[in-house]
């Protein structure tokens, strides 16, 4: 009997969720993503005839779209319903063309959550698929292969080969790479404050001077250790202290905003300490249905969004239960949220629970806790976001001596409002009640040293914020971009945060100088704003490619013959090695910098060492080369072994060796200087990522030797047919036969 609907999306799990609640008269199935795209052995875009793209249907999808064809040919309406986005609405229309032999209407039907009230309504209302929305994700995917197509190939000429530019990414780069050299740059200057500890009713409280001769006193006041203590010294003897002024003041602090994908994965990244592909990757997941006891259900709304907007539906049931979980006090009326962005059109709602009544307590046994964790924030800051303000009581105490003036603040509070939901470490700094004119005894004084900071290297938070304060990128792409620089090389996470590699700071500087436009923030925020101007219908893509590409292709003939590789690519002499005279250089290779010691012969080949990524190629000493050169050296024997043990760089970084044992060098451990002892300490406390643990003896039923080993998954124990696995919460160095 032919299916009378059938319902097309993205992803099983998706069909999955919204196949439990829409029962047998609907069949839904998924194109498992994309059904086409642009080739990826050639350019695929005609750029001759209006920038056509030259879709095909990659090996991958095949078995997809004859399941899909199959299926098509059962059904009286076929509905698309895909993500609500410019991507999802892509992919519907691919997904049209794909089955446009097919006898049955197709209708396109989108919604913001995936719930039986949403989707029931969707069904209700379908609509025709959105032209404008379909123009600005070709437009986006066309102008991405264009830049990067042909900018690409001028890398690998002219630097090394395998090296990629994007639209995006480039600008991305330039951002992370600029932070760098602040950081470099910086000159650190010293400073000094002074703390005074005093006492009134038997309590002591810590006070910052403030004024001197009822001047303030600024950060830079003190700048050496004996201007601090010459006023340190003369506080001292200062024979009494009085307070001089009291202020009392009722603040209150508002709740913030519900969750876009910014500031989600803003918040993931410091709360939580995800990046931002591992956020999105598990929103998507609470979006598409999580197995819980009742089936899969979807537990938030779409995660790619700009809008602040929450719906009518939601604030009615958020009021109702903030009234009934907490009290009346603390549902005084629904807020609304502006939204801050200026071309808001990813979806139409903030990203917030499906149902507020699904506490994250009661789904948290059901849940891997890398996908509660970040429900509980998305449910906390959607509810929190729903409550009223949180009260304090400030004081702030101004306490005199002499010339010197010292302000001493606290803070209560009073109502703990949204803070009630939104868990917050924080305590209560209370002063002892004083009045002006009361005396205080002056406990001590303490000078303290300080230096300025450097400004931090970008996380996925700040460049997340970065990218969205520069127009760079919309919801869609902060993640895959963040994700795209440090696959192609260009950047490598370092203690959770961004770092520019040597190959980021070569290709960054050459595009600045001779393609300043693709790197440019203003420009690349001009062309998401046209990107938006053509998903709301206000302008065609054609235009909008050609205005950009024929200067661009232009100019890059130009560059292809004016730009050499050897004026790009400059090898650098540090030094000489003393030992055979010859010199030590810098170069720059396809996986980076590394060192060669001259040039060698027809016989012989130089030799050549990597630079670890502790080290970046232009703060390369000679002394540090000459070590490098000598790698790998040995650091000694281990006395219960007698095995020697050696410190070496490897073509996955640092190591050290002992007999044929590796294991990884990270930071701070450092391959030019680490220690003997530091070492076997590493070998005693650091499991292999593969190869035997221990072994443990012989099986006396069979002979056969039984060894721990580690393994993709973990540590298990093996007689070398038979494999278990070992208990997540034992120690695999503790286990005996």
């Amino acid at each position: 009997m032919p299916e009378t609907n059938l319902i097309i999306v993205e992803s099983p799990t998706k069909a999955r969720t919204i196949g439990r609640f829409l029962g047998s008269e609907f069949a839904v199935t998924s194109s498992y993503g994309h059904v086409r795209d642009l080739p990826k052995s050639k350019l695929g875009v005609d750029v001759e005839h209006d920038f056509t793209p030259q879709y095909i249907e990659p090996p991958r999808a095949k078995k997809a779209i004859s399941e899909l064809k199959a299926q098509a040919k059962k059904a009286s309406i076929i509905y698309l319903a895909t993500d609500e986005d410019r991507e999802g609405e892509a992919i519907a229309w691919h997904l049209s063309h794909i089955l446009n032999k097919t006898s049955a209407p197709l209708k396109r039907i989108a919604f913001h959550e995936i719930t039986e009230h949403a989707v029931r309504q969707a069904l209700e209302s379908p609509r025709e698929l959105d032209i404008s929305l379909i123009n600005a994700q070709q437009a986006r995917r066309v102008l991405d292969r264009l830049v990067g197509y042909e900018l690409s190939p001028f890398l690998w000429k002219k630097v090394a080969r395998g090296l990629s530019a994007g639209r995006v990414q480039s600008a991305a780069v330039r951002l992370i790479v600029e932070r760098e050299r602040e950081i470099q740059s910086f000159n650190k200057q010293e400073y000094w404050s002074i703390t005074a500890q005093f006492a009134a009713d038997k309590k002591e409280f810590p006070a910052l001077l403030q004024n001197l001769d009822g001047k303030t006193v600024d950060k830079f006041a003190f700048t050496d250790e004996s201007s601090a203590k010459n006023i340190v010294d003369e506080l001292n003897n200062v024979p009494a202290w009085q307070v001089a002024e009291v202020e009392q003041k009722k603040t209150k602090r508002s709740p913030l905003a519900p969750y876009i994908t910014s500031t989600l994965q803003q918040d993931a990244n410091r709360r939580l300490g995800y990046s931002a592909t591992q956020t999105m990757m598990l929103a998507q997941r609470l979006y598409e249905g999580i197995e819980l006891s009742e089936g899969s259900v979807g537990l938030i709304t779409y995660m790619r969004t700009d809008s602040t907007n929450l719906a009518e539906k939601f604030l009615h049931e958020a009021q109702t239960y903030i009234s009934q979980e907490f009290g009346s006090n603390y549902a005084n009326g629904a807020r609304r949220y502006a939204t801050k962005s200026k071309n808001a059109q990813e979806a139409h709602e903030a990203i917030r629970p499906t149902d507020i009544n699904r506490h994250p307590d009661a789904v948290k046994a059901d849940m891997k806790t890398p996908e509660w964790r970040l429900y509980n924030l998305i449910w906390r800051r959607a509810v929190a976001s729903q409550m009223p303000e949180a009260e304090f009581d400030g004081i702030g105490v101004n306490i005199a001596g002499g010339r010197a003036t010292f302000r001493a603040t606290g803070s209560r509070l009073t109502f703990d409002g949204f803070l009630k939901v939104w868990q917050e470490k924080r305590e209560d700094s209370l002063l002892p009640e004083v009045k002006e004119g009361d005396k205080v005894k002056l406990v001590s004084l303490t000078p303290e040293q300080h230096f300025t900071e450097p400004p931090a290297r970008y996380s996925d938070a700040t460049l997340v914020k970065a990218l969205e304060s520069y127009g760079i990128g919309r919801p869609s792409t902060y993640a895959p971009t963040i994700g795209t620089v440090i696959a192609r090389g260009y950047v490598e996470r370092f203690l959770r945060r961004l770092k520019p590699t040597d190959l980021a700071f070569l290709v960054s500087d050459l595009l600045v100088e001779h393609f300043p436009e693709v790197v440019d923030y203003a420009f690349t925020a001009k062309i998401e704003g046209e990107l938006d101007d053509i998903a709301e219908g206000k302008t065609e893509w054609v235009p909008v490619i050609r205005e950009f590409y024929e200067p661009f292709k232009e100019h890059l003939t130009t560059k292809e013959q004016e730009v050499k590789r050897s004026d790009v690519n400059k090898e650098r002499i540090i030094g000489t090695d003393p030992k055979t005279g010859l010199d030590i250089k810098v170069k720059l290779g396809r996986y980076g910098p590394y060192i060669q010691l001259g040039n060698g012969t027809d016989k012989e080949k130089p030799k050549f060492a990597a630079i670890p990524r502790s080290l970046t190629a232009d703060e390369l000493t000679l002394e540090q080369a000459l070590k490098l050169i000598e790698l790998p050296r040995s650091l000694g024997a281990d006395i219960e072994t007698g095995e020697e043990v050696l410190a070496g760089l490897g073509r996955f970084g640092p190591y050290v060796k002992r007999g044929d044992g590796y294991r990884s060098l990270k930071e701070p451990d450092d391959v030019l200087t680490i220690s003997l002892e530091r070492a076997l300490e590493i070998f005693r406390t650091e499991l292999p990522k593969s190869g035997t643990i221990a072994v443990l003896g012989k099986n006396p039923k069979t002979d056969t030797e039984i060894s721990v080993k580690a393994g993709r998954f973990g540590p298990y124990v093996t007689d070398g047919e038979i494999n278990a696995t070992i208990p997540r919460d034992s120690d695999p160095k503790t286990v005996t036969l």
